[in-house]
Formats: structure tokens, sequence, C-alpha cells
């Protein structure tokens, strides 16, 4: 359908998305074969990967390393990149793998299972929707989110979905463990002690967010993720097997590969800002960085999804 289309009435479409309180995935189960106009995005948003032979720095946290190198690495990727994956981390890796199938098991549940959690009150510490901002964007996303605010009033239990409670609840538990543990590394890699970032409070807020990115058939339209940076102190990325997420440095998107047993450390804008305040003191700056998901072209025949654990300013 044409945007020039004088008849067409974008908030009626948008309204009728909404009120179905099914997502992305709901319009995908009724078989449709055609992007909605409002998923479709100008052209110039939209950019195929690039071929530039770049890759984010992975960095390995392994107790047995030299502390000083694990710190010079997180200090030249923070002030290179703003952005690093990190592996052997502590979180084993049957606590990732149970987290991705733990939220894939609520994202294939029948629709009147997920709709009691399908929301746009923010004071819901669960909550079920998608695109926060879908009355307001240009175009909407091709994803579906299921937000789980967990820090610093922790939610009931009961609060969470049977499908991925006890996984959440767990993951939870480690991400919070490497959260503190990572500030406590970027607080050394800027010369100060390693209690600063954290005595600052940077980790007393947390949010998981599933993100969910049904098969589209019509990747080329739409995006899952438009460029963005993080509002918040730090995020720790949980990726699965299918390619999308890129990062923009020095002009060029990057392709951030997913890496098997890897988290992805991406430093937020609330971090960047409270550092930056102190530029004349602290010699480590971090660099700026605004990240993207694309839809493969694999995702008209599977779905891909990503866990974002977000330490956030409350």
């Amino acid at each position: 359908m044409s945007t020039n289309n004088s008849n067409y009435d974008r908030l009626k479409e948008l309204k009728a998305f909404d009120d179905l309180k099914a997502g992305v995935k709901g319009l995908v189960d009724t078989g449709l074969t055609k992007v909605p106009q409002i998923f479709i995005h100008p052209s110039e948003n939209l950019h195929t990967a690039n071929t530039y032979n770049l890759q984010i720095p992975v960095i390995d946290l392994d107790d047995t390393r030299n502390k000083d190198n694990v710190i010079r690495e997180i200090r030249e990727a923070s002030e290179t990149w703003g952005f690093f994956q990190v592996v052997n981390h502590g979180i084993p890796i049957h606590v990732l793998e149970e987290m991705l199938q733990g939220v894939l098991r609520f994202y294939e549940e029948p629709n009147e299972v997920k709709v009691n959690y399908f929301t746009r009150a923010w004071d819901r510490k669960v909550r079920y929707g998608s695109n926060f901002d879908l009355y307001s964007s240009r175009a909407a996303n091709w994803r579906d989110t299921l937000f789980c605010a967990m820090a610093p009033e922790h939610p009931d239990p009961e609060e969470f979905p049977v499908a991925c409670r006890n996984i959440i609840l767990e993951y939870s538990k480690q991400v919070e463990r490497l959260g503190i543990t990572l500030f406590g590394l970027l607080s050394e890699a800027l010369r100060v002690k390693p209690e600063y970032l954290k005595d600052m409070d940077c980790a007393k807020g947390r949010a998981i967010l599933c993100h969910y990115y049904p098969a589209c058939p019509e990747p080329e339209l739409t995006m899952g993720t438009t460029k963005h940076s993080d509002p918040d102190f730090l995020s720790v990325l949980l990726q699965d097997h299918i390619s999308g997420l890129q990062a923009l440095h020095q002009g060029q998107w990057v392709d951030v590969p997913p890496v098997p047993g890897a988290l992805v450390v991406n430093i937020g804008d609330l971090l960047q800002a409270s550092i930056s305040a102190f530029n004349t003191v602290f010699i480590l700056r971090f660099g700026p960085l605004s990240l993207i998901g694309l839809l493969s072209h694999t995702a008209k025949t599977k779905h891909q999804f990503d866990l974002i654990s977000d330490e956030q300013a409350k």
C-alpha cells in the first residue's frame, strides 16, 4: 500500500493493531504475507549489512587472567567503542540457554495466556506489549517485548509468566552479580576505587527486556529495532543464534554476530553523562554508541530474539 494514499488512516490502523493485544506475533500467526503499512520504514532508514573488516572487542573475564590486562582491555574498548562482548563472565551456559528457551516458551503460548500481561500501564512491573512508542514513532518496529522491572523493588514472583518465571528470577540474580563485577572493573579502568560506580548507585535499578522478532514475510521493508542509544548506566545483552544486531562505530555500521556463551555489554547514556561530568578528573571517556536491530533475511522463516538487562537509575 502506498504511503501517499489519501484514504489511509494511520491512527486507525495503529489502534486496530493495539486493540488486538496480540503483538506482532499475533499478526504473524494469522498467516499474513505482507507487512502492514504501519511497520514499513522510510527507505533511508533501511540498509544492508556492511562489509567492513571490523569486530567489536571480545574480553575474557576469566579469574585466572591478569586483572590489569582485563582492566586495560575494558578501558580501551570503552574509549574506542563504548561497547564490547564478554566471555567467561561467570553465568553458566545452561542458565543462558534456559533463559532463551523460557522466553521462547512464553511467546509461543496461546494469546489467551499472554493477553493477561499485555498492557501499556507503566506502573506494571511485569508487562508484555509491542512498541512502547507505537503512537509517536514514524514507523513501528517488528518486535514484541516482555518487560520485567527487577530492582530496586522486586516484583512478586507470581507476577511473572509461569513459562519463564523461575529462570527469569535466576538469570536476574546472575546478571546482578555480573553487573557489580563490571562496574568494579569499569571503576578501576577510570583509575578510582572499585566501589566507585556501585557507590554512585549505578547498580541500584535493574530491568530485563525480552525482545522477540517474529518471522517476517518482507524483512527488507521493516526493522526489528531502529537506531538508538540506551538510556541507562549499563546494558547486558544476550543474543540468540540469529544475527541482526549492529553498532555504529566511527560512522560505519558494524555487525555484532552472536558469540556462543558471550554477553554484549553497552555503556549507556547515563554512565557516559556521569563520567563526562568529571572529564577534567578522569582520563577515560566512554565512546558514543548507537545500536540498530536489523531483520535478517533468514527471519522469513525463523524468529529471533534477544534479552537486555538494564542497570538503570531509579
